[in-house]
């Protein structure tokens, strides 16, 4: 009888301690989660309306952590997925429509900042605001066969698909010269075109 009393409160004692194990364990998870969403992301949502009618959407998620975009261009066919790496000082960008990836080096000292994409959020362009500046990238015919040196993340937008790398080009005018290549840029804030190449660019 005694010996039963005590195989109880053993039961029950190391029931005790593996709930408080795993009670750790799920408060270190939570605290962990909450951490990083306040020190790492940001989100950006912009809409516009263009020329011939149809709509835009696009997200951008901050990383400040590991200083890297995440921007999702929500139209259709015509949509698109890039990943800015401020550290690499690489963008990558999947066009769905062409079925493939388009790899580049960011001109830091042209495309925006981090810090200016996520107060971008708050900012609406007025009325007879002049275009964004922009940049434009000539894709060439090169493959890229080695992912790895881009960091994960770029390798995730462009696994399965063709990947080529682009150049910026150094002249030209937008207007005519930009006409059928794929506009991959933020809505209001900084154009980017990707010509060549590719069928359709």
């Amino acid at each position: 009888m005694v010996y039963e009393m005590l195989h109880d409160v053993q039961k029950f004692h190391d029931f005790t301690l593996l709930d408080l194990s795993l009670f750790q364990i799920i408060i270190g998870a939570l605290l962990g989660l909450c951490l990083t969403q306040a020190l790492a992301d940001d989100s950006v949502n912009e809409n516009n309306q263009g020329n011939d009618g149809g709509n835009s959407h696009q997200n951008v998620n901050i990383n400040n952590q590991d200083h890297i975009a995440n921007i999702n261009s929500y139209n259709g066919w015509k949509g698109w997925a890039a990943v800015w790496d401020y550290n690499k000082e690489i963008f990558a960008t999947r066009l769905f429509n062409k079925r493939a990836c388009i790899v580049a080096k960011m001109n830091k000292d042209a495309f925006p900042s981090l810090e200016k994409l996520s107060k971008y959020k708050d900012q609406k362009p007025a009325k007879g605001t002049p275009p964004p500046p922009f940049l434009r990238f000539l894709i060439t015919k090169t493959r890229v066969r080695n992912f790895t040196q881009f960091g994960r993340s770029i390798g995730n937008l462009c696994k399965g698909v063709p990947t080529y790398y682009a150049q910026q080009d150094q002249g030209g005018a937008l207007l005519f010269e930009s006409q059928g290549c794929a506009d991959a840029g933020i809505l209001g804030l900084f154009g980017i075109y990707l010509c060549g190449n590719i069928s359709g660019c």
